[in-house]
């Protein structure tokens, strides 16, 4: 197993090994992966890395502007 960061880790804030399984799930769900990660995964990364406290509120606009993009 590989100790050093990679570039997953470093957009996403998520290992190699835990992205392929959240890539699975979407697959399993008819999610397309891509959209997930750039629209979820990446802006909730940048939200965390900008210290921004992440409540419930935060979190149901995060989603409501990718699935605004999204249509």
């Amino acid at each position: 197993m590989n100790k050093g960061l990679d570039g997953t880790f470093m957009h996403y804030g998520i290992r190699n090994e835990d992205m392929r399984i959240i890539q699975d799930i979407c697959e399993k769900n008819e999610i397309d992966f891509d959209w997930f990660k750039e629209n979820i995964l990446k802006e909730y990364h940048n939200l965390k890395m900008k210290n921004e406290e992440m409540d419930v509120k935060t979190l149901h606009r995060l989603l409501e502007n990718a699935l605004t993009k999204n249509k």
